[in-house]
């Protein structure tokens, strides 16, 4: 059996096909809006930690791209915002409760668009004890804490790692923008890819809730597929590490610009001028 979440997901994303629809399009707009702000394209950094993470937020600020980014303290953060770039910033579930409002508080004073918690990386991947990451100790958040956690941010509130109807239900319930779904790198065995999920999770949350879809994202042709199946939103990651190692922000901007071309050219094959017009009937799926 394959428990590789990450590959299981790279096949199915891999399995999916778009049928064309050309004749008589015309020239699609990229446009998004997340938490009140517009930006040029639905394309956004993933939240990652522990690289060049000012540099990433100046490549993406150039395209007018979103940002998201993962670990790091507070005084990284206020480097990240410094660029100008629109931030959320994603918070680990920490044992130690103050630290998770020591940083939603510097995120919400200092002018982050959104925070949000990777609940997912609260526990070991092969028992159910909790983990420690970079030497810090993690808890899985009850529903209360979480729910304190959104009324405390008083900016929107995101839940990185839910991957349900169910879960994604939870976070609406208590008060959450939205969801980003994920599995942090297979740390889930056997998961289902989230693309897979995106049909169920519409019908179930309706088409006002923020879902995000994070993981395997290696081109705008992925995104378009992501974003046909009811994504309002994908992140990319993996894609931009070495881009940014080699050529800081023009690394990152190449590829976030490069990505969003593919993306356009999809939308104009299948008459789709804007993303809210993407008709998820383009999507098939080999047998």
């Amino acid at each position: 059996m394959n428990e590789d979440s990450i590959k299981i997901a790279r096949d199915y994303m891999d399995s999916l096909v778009v049928e064309s629809r050309i004749v008589g399009a015309a020239r699609p707009s990229s446009k998004v809006t997340l938490c009140g702000i517009e930006f040029d394209t639905p394309i956004m950094t993933a939240a990652l930690s522990h690289i060049d993470l000012v540099g990433m937020a100046q490549g993406a600020a150039r395209l007018n791209a979103p940002v998201s980014i993962g670990m790091g303290d507070n005084d990284e953060l206020m480097r990240v915002l410094g660029t100008g770039a629109h931030v959320m910033k994603i918070i680990k579930p920490y044992k130690d409760k103050d630290e998770i409002l020591k940083r939603i508080e510097c995120a919400r004073d200092n002018g982050a668009m959104a925070v949000g918690m990777d609940v997912e990386h609260a526990v070991n991947a092969d028992d159910d004890e909790d983990s420690i990451v970079v030497g810090k100790a993690m808890k899985l958040p009850t529903l209360e804490e979480l729910r304190e956690y959104v009324e405390l941010a008083k900016i929107p509130f995101f839940i990185k790692g839910a991957m349900s109807p169910h879960d994604v239900r939870r976070a609406a319930e208590i008060g959450c923008e939205g969801v980003i779904l994920s599995h942090h790198n297979g740390l889930m065995r056997c998961s289902v890819p989230p693309v897979m999920m995106l049909g169920e999770i519409r019908e179930d949350i309706g088409d006002d809730f923020t879902v995000i879809v994070d993981g395997g994202m290696e081109s705008g042709y992925d995104a378009f597929k992501a974003l046909a199946l009811g994504a309002s939103l994908v992140t990319v990651g993996k894609r931009l590490i070495e881009p940014l190692k080699n050529e800081g922000a023009d690394g990152v901007y190449n590829v976030l610009r490069n990505m969003t071309g593919e993306l356009r050219a999809m939308m104009l094959r299948t008459d789709s001028a804007d993303l809210g017009s993407i008709d998820p009937g383009v999507i098939h799926r080999l047998k």
